[in-house]
């Protein structure tokens, strides 16, 4: 049976959008399958007492700068939204809107428009823009986005996060064993591989 690989991911965090442009590759060369996970960052944070890196101003000094140096090693491009955060709720609800077989591309597609592009995808003009650029009718993903069971889904996946342990994104699961942030790339890759063993208590 293939492995596979959990990715929870937050509209808001640049470094899920780094990941997203990594993660697709990596699980096809390891041989694994890949489950896209849309959670609210906020509610990980509210429940675990983490902070957002630009609340810290240090960090968030840090963060762009380190930003850019990523987008210039994977070659991705970057742009400072000029919205930030983005409405985490309109963009997750939107890519669990979308078909299941094109929720990935849309996903993806959605978290590049934010954060290479600085456009504020949390508005209902730009989930059309981006939606119909992926081959989506833009008002049905709209519509969707109010249905409750999209609503239930991304309650239920922040739920889970939570209670596996989430407290960041974005956060991998290779069965229990968890993977966070897009620099830990390499070592899922690594252990999806067999060259590295579990951690313990994963």
């Amino acid at each position: 049976m293939a492995a596979r690989i959990e990715f929870f991911w937050e509209p808001s965090s640049p470094y899920t959008y780094i990941a997203s442009t990594q993660i697709e590759a990596l699980a096809q060369r390891a041989g694994a399958q890949l489950a896209w996970k849309p959670m609210l960052l906020g509610k990980v944070f509210e429940a675990t007492g983490n902070r957002m890196n630009i609340a810290v101003p240090a960090k968030a000094r840090y963060m762009f700068s380190d930003l850019e140096l990523l987008a210039r090693h994977y070659r991705i491009p970057l742009k400072r939204p000029e919205v930030f955060p983005v409405n985490s709720v309109a963009v997750a609800r939107a890519a669990l809107a979308a078909p299941e077989s094109q929720q990935p591309a849309f996903a993806k597609a959605l978290l590049r428009a934010y954060w290479g592009e600085g456009r504020d995808t949390g508005q209902p003009d730009e989930i059309r823009r981006v939606a119909a650029s992926t081959g989506l009718d833009g008002d049905a993903v709209l519509a969707g986005t109010q249905q409750q069971g999209v609503k239930d889904r991304l309650r239920s996946n922040t739920e889970e996060a939570i209670a596996r342990g989430v407290f960041g994104a974005p956060t991998f699961f290779v069965g229990e064993q968890m993977f966070w942030g897009c620099d830990r790339l390499d070592l899922m890759e690594e252990f999806l591989a067999g060259k590295l063993a579990a951690a313990a208590g994963a």
